[in-house]
C-alpha cells in the first residue's frame, strides 16, 4: 500500500508542476515574438544639408551626422587636414627637411646617446593629436550612450516582466487554496443530514388508541 501511495502523491506533484509551467511559458513564447530581437550592429552615416535620414532597421543602433551642404563634395576633415606627405605643400615638405636630423637625448631616434627617451612623449603627442582631429570620438559617444539606454531599458522590462509572472504565480496559487478549502459536491450533501420532522406533525404512537380496554378499567 504504501509504494501505491508515494506513486499517487508523485503523479500529482508532477501534474501541478506542468499545470503552473505551461500558462507561464505560454506567455513568455507571447511576449517574446512581438518584440524584435535586439542587435548590437552598429550604423554610422552622414547627412548633408537638410536631406532626410536613412531608415535605422529595427533593433540596431544608427548613429547619423548632419553637415553642412557646402561639405558634400568637399574632402573629409580627416583627410583634409592630414599630415601625410602627398597632402603636403612643398613649404611645409621643405620645413620638415629641417627635423631629419634630430638625434640625441629627448628625441625618438635610434641614432646618438639618449634617444630613445623622447619616444614615449611622442607617442603621447600623436595620439592625442589624432584624437583631437578624429570624428570617430562623437560617433564613439553617442554609440555607447545608446548602448546604456537601451540596457536601462532592458531592466526596467525585465522588472516589469518579472512582477507579472509573479502576480500569476500568485493567482494561480490562490485558486489552488480555493478549490483545496472548497468541499466536494458529495461532502455537500452528507453535511446536510435528512430531513427533519415539523414540531406540527404528530407522531403515530401519539395519535393511535391503545389496545384492549378504553376507558382503561381493570377486567374482573
Amino acid at each position: 500500500m504504501q509504494p501505491s501511495r508515494f506513486k499517487t502523491w508523485t503523479s500529482a506533484l508532477v501534474a501541478a508542476g506542468f499545470a503552473l509551467a505551461t500558462p507561464l511559458a505560454a506567455q513568455d513564447d507571447s511576449l517574446t515574438d512581438n518584440r524584435p530581437p535586439l542587435s548590437d550592429d552598429v550604423q554610422i552615416a552622414y547627412v548633408y544639408g537638410d536631406d532626410e535620414a536613412p531608415p535605422c532597421p529595427e533593433g540596431d543602433i544608427c548613429v547619423f551626422a548632419r553637415l553642412p551642404e557646402n561639405e558634400r563634395f568637399r574632402i573629409p576633415p580627416a583627410l583634409r587636414f592630414s599630415d601625410s606627405p602627398q597632402n603636403n605643400a612643398w613649404a611645409r615638405r621643405v620645413e620638415s627637411l629641417e627635423l631629419v636630423g634630430a638625434f640625441g637625448a629627448f628625441s625618438c631616434s635610434p641614432a646618438g646617446a639618449g634617444g630613445f627617451t623622447g619616444c614615449t612623449q611622442q607617442l603621447i603627442n600623436d595620439a592625442y593629436r589624432d584624437r583631437k582631429e578624429g570624428e570617430d570620438v562623437r560617433f564613439s559617444q553617442l554609440i555607447e550612450q545608446a548602448r546604456r539606454d537601451r540596457l536601462q531599458s532592458i531592466d526596467a522590462d525585465a522588472a516589469a516582466e518579472q512582477e507579472r509572472v509573479e502576480q500569476i504565480e500568485r493567482e494561480y496559487l490562490e485558486r489552488l487554496e480555493r478549490e483545496r478549502a472548497g468541499a466536494l459536491p458529495g461532502e455537500v450533501e452528507n453535511a446536510a443530514g435528512p430531513p427533519s420532522l415539523n414540531d406540527d406533525e404528530e407522531t403515530p404512537s401519539d395519535t393511535a388508541e391503545p389496545d384492549g380496554n378504553p376507558d382503561d378499567t381493570p377486567l374482573r
